[in-house]
């Protein structure tokens, strides 16, 4: 086991915990894709909250266990993030969540809308869409999330499930479930008030191209 791929494994499930977007007893798992090899470090305790160093385990990208005890519960859901690195190159770490309000536009089965500047400032214009239900892992599960996921949309919804986010690396990863949490929160928040309103079309990619812009200047220093 690489010393430096698990200390990047209980970094990011400590910062998920942090930022919030995480349900109370902190379930859900994360994965680090290995550079240069088909495998992946998965956290394969029930909780990412004080996830043990000794209870990360290395898994082939083809989904079997290389090192490391991988309990059946979440051995169950490794075939959701073995699915996104095959099918996304770029990806390099996933994350399963089921922070509270995201989940609940999961268990509705209702997709969370463009309706946070975040959103779109974030990648994802057309908001999270939701995969429909199939047992935890089983090959209707992985088919329906496949089906769902919108090239380019680093998030999809498990229906009466939770939430999947796949990015380039951890820190985007965490980023875009925090945002997606916001904005499942700000959607339920706004539906007492008339509902949530959409970013027109147009907007949503100015919004995006405002925030490339500030990020391409950089930093700046007085």
């Amino acid at each position: 086991m690489d010393k430096d791929l698990v200390d990047q494994v209980i970094d990011a499930a400590q910062r998920v915990i942090a930022s919030g977007a995480i349900s109370a007893n902190g379930h859900g798992n994360i994965s680090i894709r290995v550079p240069g090899a088909e495998e992946m470090y998965f956290t394969a305790a029930p909780s990412l909250r004080d996830h043990p160093r000794s209870a990360v385990v290395r898994v082939g990208l083809d989904g079997r266990l290389l090192e490391g005890d991988l309990p059946p519960i979440q051995g169950a859901v490794v075939a959701m993030h073995t699915a996104m690195y095959a099918d996304n190159p770029q990806v390099g770490c996933v994350l399963h969540t089921h922070s509270p309000y995201a989940t609940a536009f999961a268990v509705a089965r209702r997709p969370i809308g463009c309706w946070n500047e975040a959103v779109a400032m974030f990648g994802l214009p057309s908001g999270v869409p939701v995969a429909g239900y199939g047992p935890r892992g089983s090959e209707e599960s992985i088919a329906k999330i496949r089906a769902a996921v919108v090239p380019g949309v680093p998030a999809v919804l498990l229906a009466n499930h939770g939430v999947l986010v796949f990015h380039r690396n951890p820190d985007l990863a965490i980023l875009v479930g925090g945002v997606v949490e916001e904005a499942a929160q700000s959607g339920i928040n706004a539906a007492s008030i008339g509902g949530p309103v959409e970013i027109p079309d147009s907007l949503k990619s100015a919004a995006f191209q405002r925030a490339m812009a500030f990020e391409q200047a950089g930093t700046q220093q007085a």
